[in-house]
């Protein structure tokens, strides 16, 4: 079996959906650690001798990053995975036109169902 083409929105909206995942992942992981900056930034602010409310209020501009980062990685990430998605599906068609695709094997399982073996129209995505 070869294949020789990949829906350019199908596997864009896959990517994009995979990215956006990650995207919230290290978004997470990046607003805990603006938690933790915002936490020494305003146990040190409080031991100074500087205004303890100007003091607090720069403790607390790290927790607006980790907000932000929440909201903002995963739409990065997921628009940068859809555009990755459609270059690659895309390209791939592309080439698989002068190479021939990609050659590719699938094995039944016992006792899975057998998919049918009518080839998908090349207008569906």
């Amino acid at each position: 079996m070869i294949l020789k083409r990949i829906g350019v929105l199908s596997l864009a909206r896959m990517l994009g959906g995979l990215y956006a995942t990650i995207g919230l992942i290290v978004g997470v992981i990046f607003s805990l650690a603006s938690m933790l900056g915002a936490l020494g930034g305003l146990a040190a602010a409080t031991g100074a001798n500087t205004d303890e409310a100007a003091g607090a209020l720069m403790a607390l501009i790290p927790l607006l990053f980790g907000v932000g980062a929440i909201v903002f990685f995963p739409l990065f990430y997921g628009l940068m995975g859809f555009v990755g998605g459609a270059l690659a599906a895309f390209f791939f068609n592309l080439l698989a036109g002068v190479f021939g695709g990609i050659e590719m094997t699938f094995v039944n399982l016992p006792g899975a169902p057998v998919a049918p073996t009518t080839a998908a129209s090349p207008l569906s995505t």
